[in-house]
């Protein structure tokens, strides 16, 4: 079982894969990252954690020249940042296959810059793959694939309670170039208060162009919408006037069969912790 660019995985991922508790292998183990509040949740939800799912990836970035005074998207760092993502989640994903889960709750998403060089980063994607008790065919997510979800266990039960089920993990990526002011421009505005009009434009377009890009992926998908969704705004040591925004979600689809009329009406809990 390979990724899209035929990286097979690990042999000591296989081994550990081996060890976990599945139908043909009651006396194995379960791993997952959940608290003990969701790890009961996702029981009484009618799934059951198989194990921990991790995919990595390590990517070099290319470079993009930008003009000093334009507001312009690097799409050279917009599309390394998107596929380099999509590859640590494909192999997190052969992982869930291979443990034959259902799905991925609680997936996290990191970047972290290597010392290595400055343009190397690394992706990783981790969350645990879970199956449905009584084996319902029903929850996979695309092409038969296990479903990728951020939600937490709590999260992932209620949505099952409201009659919705978790469908992939969508998101949206776009590395942007902020002009600089001249001289003239910073000085003309020195003790006033004043709208930068060029900034306010430069970062609104680039955070509509993210979450454009997810809520298409949502579509494509044969999703009805996202729940969770975030944006995140981050640099990664780049040069000045360079951000990347990031926009990720959940995507979600009605359980066949089930009216939205059957939502639970909420309840009022009172807590005793301080």
């Amino acid at each position: 079982m390979t990724d899209a660019h035929g990286q097979s995985i690990p042999e000591h991922a296989l081994q550990r894969l081996a060890g976990l508790r599945s139908q043909g292998h009651p006396d194995g183990i379960f791993t997952s990252d959940f608290s003990v509040n969701e790890f009961l949740l996702v029981r009484k939800a009618g799934f059951e954690p198989v194990g921990l799912c991790v995919g990595s990836c390590i990517y070099h970035l290319g470079f993009q020249f930008a003009s000093w005074g334009s507001n312009m998207e690097l799409d050279v760092l917009s599309t390394a940042m998107y596929e380099a993502r999509a590859l640590a989640m494909e192999r997190m994903r052969l992982e869930a296959a291979q443990m034959g889960a259902d799905g991925i709750v609680g997936v996290r998403l990191t970047v972290k810059r290597l010392e290595w060089d400055d343009k190397i980063l690394e992706f990783v994607a981790i969350g645990t793959g879970v199956v449905h008790a009584k084996g319902h065919p029903g929850f996979k997510g695309p092409n038969g694939q296990p479903f990728t979800s951020a939600l937490s266990g709590q999260d992932f039960w209620t949505l099952l309670q409201a009659g919705y089920r978790p469908l992939e993990m969508v998101m949206g990526s776009c590395v942007y170039h902020v002009a600089r002011r001249g001289p003239i421009a910073a000085i003309s505005s020195i003790g006033q208060n004043v709208e930068l009009t060029n900034f306010s434009l430069a970062l609104y377009e680039a955070r509509e162009i993210a979450m454009e890009r997810m809520q298409t992926e949502a579509s494509q998908a044969g999703a009805e919408g996202v729940v969770g969704a975030d944006l995140h705004e981050g640099s990664h040591n780049w040069s000045p006037h360079v951000i990347e925004f990031f926009a990720i979600g959940t995507a979600v689809l009605p359980i066949t069969g089930h009216e939205a009329d059957d939502i639970p009406d909420p309840k009022l809990v009172l807590s005793v912790n301080s």
